[in-house]
């Protein structure tokens, strides 16, 4: 028996023209029942406003709006705290207020801004030294020996910034951090540069012996 082969797009076709024709049928009813669209022109209308002064004996005639009175409402703060409780506060001091008088040369020093190679003919000296407290571990453990520091001397002889050349025992509690606690509430008698009061750095050492 023989098979019978059909080609689908002879079949494609046929449908095809039937769908065209449909489609151009529904195009046609959809035309004659729907309503006519009729698009109507805008009109624009333009209103000029004229404005007119009101005489005054016209505006003496019109009455003023009723003002409007604001209810009052009582607010009643209870107070549920004894005279005990107000015994147990803790009084908190503040920082007290400072002015700034206009009239006196405000300080604009900044710490490290001196330029470390200063020429200056008079060497700046300590006029007041406080000697470093010894910490206590550094004590019980035996360390011994210098911090070298350098420090910067303003022209009224107090200390600016301080840096550490070589440490001895840095950190909290460290052997550094006493020796710049004590070099800072030094005073110096400043460099001097063709009689002048200058700022310098000066580098020294500050010992720490246990004898």
């Amino acid at each position: 028996m023989q098979r019978k082969i059909i080609d689908w797009k002879y079949i494609a076709e046929s449908y095809y023209e039937k769908a065209v024709s449909l489609a151009i049928l529904l195009l046609l009813f959809a035309f004659l029942v729907s309503p006519n669209i009729e698009v109507k022109p805008f009109d624009r209308v333009i209103k000029l406003y004229e404005m007119i002064e009101i005489p005054p004996e016209i505006r003496e005639r019109i009455k003023p709006p009723d003002e409007i009175i604001k209810p009052m409402i009582e607010i009643v703060i209870e107070d549920d705290q004894g005279e005990d409780e107000y015994d147990e506060l803790v009084i908190v001091h503040t920082i007290p207020k400072t002015t700034l008088d206009p009239n006196v040369e405000q300080d604009k020093r900044i710490f490290g801004n001196t330029k470390e190679w200063t020429i200056y003919e008079v060497e700046p000296f300590p006029i007041k030294q406080i000697t470093p407290i010894y910490p206590e571990f550094a004590k019980r453990s035996g360390i011994e020996g210098e911090v070298f520091l350098k420090v910067e001397v303003f022209e009224d002889g107090s200390v600016g910034a301080i840096k550490v050349l070589k440490s001895l025992m840095s950190g909290p509690g460290g052997l550094d951090e006493a020796a710049i606690k004590a070099v800072r509430q030094w005073e110096f008698e400043p460099a001097k540069s063709g009689g002048q009061p200058i700022a310098v750095w000066v580098t020294f050492s500050v010992t720490f012996s246990l004898e």
